[in-house]
């Protein structure tokens, strides 16, 4: 790896299914639609600021727009987020990468679970995947005790494990919670920690973030910074980062 500061965005492309977990029903079509809407906006953005990027994706939505997979593909990595983000099984891993490389062309290479659960390492092995990204090595109430895992690159198993960036010491997590709600001085304050002692600075958001999100009555925490106050704040985020790194792919970082 050079010497130059990697900067790794990603985007887990799902169904938007979010407000399900708060018991508010959504329909297939918004499930579809208010991610496909936000990914076209992604992509203007990452455009705009020269972003190459990896793409998570489930195989189901990429199912209904093969064509824009097709667009990622030109310039990014396409990995997989599993077959359906509601469900899982270990079976769905082999199944998601193989439809994904049918749709994309391309060869794919990374994982992420949705919700960054636990993953089977030897299933996600036999499945033909070479790293995985699906940890934050933060605590987070209710969602992660991770204390105990490395904050970098690191080899378990015969895979690679790509964790999202937190900082040195107290694991400040950059992510997409805190990247929206924390002012932006904060989230450059403890990206430029991370980039001082780290090869690289990992962040990834959603799609139907920048979308409105405010007619699904969603916890403030998630819908108050969504739509163009979203898109504000994760492009004042890239313009930061533009100009402490080059942006690139998950894969571009795995040892060859």
């Amino acid at each position: 790896m050079s010497q130059q500061k990697r900067i790794l965005i990603s985007v887990d492309v799902e169904e938007f299914d979010i407000p399900e977990e708060f018991g508010r029903q959504v329909s297939l079509q918004d499930k579809l639609e208010v991610s496909r809407r936000g990914l076209q906006t992604t992509l203007d953005i990452f455009e705009k600021y020269n972003v190459r990027a990896t793409f998570f994706i489930t195989a189901y939505w990429a199912q209904h727009y093969p064509e824009l997979i097709r667009r990622i593909a030109a310039r990014h990595e396409v990995a997989s987020h599993a077959y359906y983000h509601s469900s899982f099984t270990d079976a769905d891993l082999e199944g998601s990468r193989l439809a994904l490389q049918e749709i994309s062309g391309q060869q794919v290479k990374g994982f992420r679970m949705p919700r960054l659960r636990e993953v089977n390492m030897d299933a996600l092995q036999k499945a033909g995947y070479q790293y995985d990204s699906s940890v934050n090595p933060t605590w987070l109430p209710g969602r992660y005790n991770n204390w105990h895992i490395p904050r970098t690159m690191f080899r378990k198993e015969n895979l690679w494990i790509i964790p999202s960036s937190v900082s040195p010491m107290v694991r400040y997590p950059i992510f997409w919670l805190s990247v929206k709600n924390a002012p932006l001085w904060v989230t450059r304050h403890f990206s430029r920690q991370i980039l001082r002692k780290d090869p690289y600075l990992s962040f990834y958001f959603h799609p139907w973030e920048l979308t409105d999100l405010q007619g699904y009555n969603l916890p403030g925490y998630i819908s108050r910074v969504s739509g163009e106050k979203m898109c504000r704040k994760l492009e004042g985020f890239l313009a930061f980062l533009q100009k402490r790194g080059k942006f690139c792919a998950h894969a571009d970082i795995i040892p060859s």
